[in-house]
């Protein structure tokens, strides 16, 4: 799949890691350092602009190593982006630590994937079919 993008960062343009990888790292696109407190958050600019195919949507995704290492993760993970979006990505990133943390340019912030998506229809109904499930919510299919 081939997707248009416009690069106006001082870095390379995302790309995957291994054969594997679902996700490219996004990198902060910063004219100085960001100082991010504890429990604060701030939007970090990427300079990537992108245009996605109609039914997919390119997710923003914290990166584990940040969030374990330093307790640093993406506020509304993941972020979607809609493929009629023509803006800069933007990461909303959140410190859940208790030291400050310095965000410097180039510095891997959150992963992308890009994926397919579908469109639903809702059908209007009186009645859901049963399941031996039913009504149980959160934690209610764990061992006992």
């Amino acid at each position: 799949m081939q997707i248009k993008i416009i690069n106006k960062s001082s870095h390379d343009l995302p790309h995957y890691e291994t054969i594997a990888s679902a996700g490219m790292d996004l990198r902060a696109n910063i004219p100085e350092a960001i100082s991010l407190k504890p429990l604060e958050r701030t939007i970090v600019k990427t300079g990537l602009f992108i245009e996605l195919p109609i039914g997919f949507e390119a997710q923003v995704r914290p990166r584990s190593g940040l969030a374990a290492k330093k307790g640093v993760t993406v506020l509304n993970a993941p972020g979607t982006i809609d493929a009629d979006y023509r803006g800069e990505i933007g990461v909303i990133l959140v410190n859940i630590s208790n030291e400050d943390f310095i965000i410097e340019n180039g510095e891997r912030i959150a992963q992308l994937v890009i994926a397919k998506h579908e469109r639903a229809e809702w059908i209007s109904v009186k009645n859901l079919s049963e399941t031996s499930r039913g009504e149980g919510g959160f934690g209610s299919t764990g061992v006992k």
